[in-house]
Formats: C-alpha cells, structure tokens, sequence
C-alpha cells in the first residue's frame, strides 16, 4: 500500500511538470510568431493577404476547369479548402524538422521532447486563426451570412490538430533516425495536396466514371474529411455526414496513438542522433 506521503510528492512533480510543459509550449509559439513575422512591414496581415491572393489566383486559373461540376461559390470553397489544407502541411513540415532543430536545447536542458511537435501544431493553429480573417472577408464580400451550422469548425479544427499532433510525433521521430524522411515528406505532400479535393470537387469524379476504388480512396483521406467539416460549418451551411464524423474523429485517435507509441519507443535514443 503506498504512503500517502509519497501520493503527494508523486502528484506535485506531475503538476510541476505540467505546469513546466506548459510555460515551454507558451514560449516556443510566441518565438515561432515573432520569428515568422520578424522584420516584415506588414506582418501578421500576410496571413490574412497570403490566402485571399492564393484564392484569387487559383479561382481565376480553375474556375474554368469547374464549371461543369456543382461548386456553389467557389472562391468560398476554394478559400476554406486551402487554409485547411495548410494547417495540416505547415504543422506536420515544421513538426517534422522540430526535435532535429531543437537539439542544441535538448543536449543542454533536460525538458519533454513531446512539447517540440506539439507546440509546431499549436502555432500553425494560430496562425490558422488569423487566416479565418480572409475567409470572412470573403464571406462579407459574396454576402453569405453564417448559420448556427458555424460552430462546427470548432470539433473540425480540435480534430485536425490532434490529427496534426500525432502525425508530428511520428515524422517527428522518423527524421532523428532517417534524414531521407524530410525529403520524402514534401513529395508526399505534393501527392496528398493533388489526391484532396482543395481546387476540384467530388464530383468530377462521380460524374466522369471514375472507378469506385480511387472515389473510397479520396473519401478515405483523413483530409478530404476534414475540410469536408470545415466546408459544411462555412460554405454549405449544414451538419457534416455522420460517416465524415466518425473517420475524422477514427483519424485523429489512430494518428495521435501511433504517433504517440512511436515517440515514446524512440525518444530515449534522439540524444544519440541529433
């Protein structure tokens, strides 16, 4: 039977390390915001100019290729499609590099190297949340009024992180062990920007008789269901589809256990690596 003593002492040093963990998340994503924006003239207004210019750009070049589908204000779906898109690739890209760029700080301070991943998702978060600026400037201008179905971008988001969180952790490690993965990293990016429906629509496959198995692989991607859910709280007004539900939230848990699994198997040897 323990001693109640040694209960006591046992949580005060988890509650220590949490509070620890926490001031160290705080500090790196206000680092990672005053370096992104260092020595800019406009600063954090790029992330509100940077999607509205991308939607611009890619709404002139594709609406073209779209107009036989059924994409209802398309610079709308196009806008949240893309800012979506890139919380996924900026957190996992910057979470891949995190535990490799923080090692002069893990070779000097012992601190949970848990918090270096983690923290890129939350300041890829936050920049997200000024992107949604754009995405209202658009709404203002092409009139649409927000519904209650809004709320919704907040379990689509919550679900993407931890979607994010897990992915970090395990690229995260996978890089301490083999560099080739960041490099691998970006080409699976391009292929998995191309395979999610951003600047295309379901239903130019539906409509050109695609095979059913490369219409389940698109539906299967954890980010078509994603920003399907961002989709349906901003551009289509309605709840999202009880089966996007249930894979984002299969997604999120399966990527942040796995990744968590492989992250604590090897984080014993990154001192070795890095």
């Amino acid at each position: 039977m323990s001693h109640p003593h040694a209960a006591t002492e046992k949580l005060a040093h988890v509650t220590s390390n949490y509070a620890k963990d926490k001031f160290i998340l705080q500090q790196l994503v206000n680092k990672d915001f005053k370096l992104r924006y260092r020595r800019s003239v406009l600063g954090v207004i790029w992330s509100v100019l940077n999607p509205l210019l991308m939607m611009i750009i890619m709404s002139f070049v594709f609406s073209y290729f779209l107009r036989g589908s059924n994409v209802e204000n398309y610079p709308l779906y196009l806008i949240v499609g893309n800012i979506t898109f890139a919380l996924m690739n900026e957190s996992t890209s910057a979470g891949l590099r995190s535990i490799i760029d923080a090692a002069p700080l893990l070779k000097k301070v012992k601190v949970d190297r848990w918090v270096f991943p983690v923290q890129k998702v939350f300041s890829a978060a936050f920049n997200f949340s000024f992107s949604l600026i754009a995405v209202a400037i658009v709404m203002l201008f092409f009139q649409v009024i927000p519904t209650w179905h809004i709320v919704w971008m907040v379990p689509a988001l919550l679900l993407l992180m931890v979607f994010c969180m897990g992915i970090s952790l395990l690229i995260g490690a996978a890089a301490v062990f083999f560099r080739d993965m960041i490099h691998l990293w970006s080409v699976l990016i391009t292929a998995w920007t191309y395979l999610t429906p951003i600047f295309w629509d379901l239903s130019l496959l539906t409509n050109s008789s695609a095979p059913w198995f490369v219409i389940a692989v698109v539906k299967l991607n954890p980010m078509y269901n994603y920003i399907d859910m961002m989709r349906c709280a901003i551009v289509y007004q309605t709840s999202p589809g009880l089966t996007v539900i249930v894979l984002s939230v299969a997604w999120a848990l399966a990527a942040l256990a796995l990744g968590y699994f492989v992250f604590r198997k090897t984080e014993h040897k990154f001192i070795l690596y890095i």
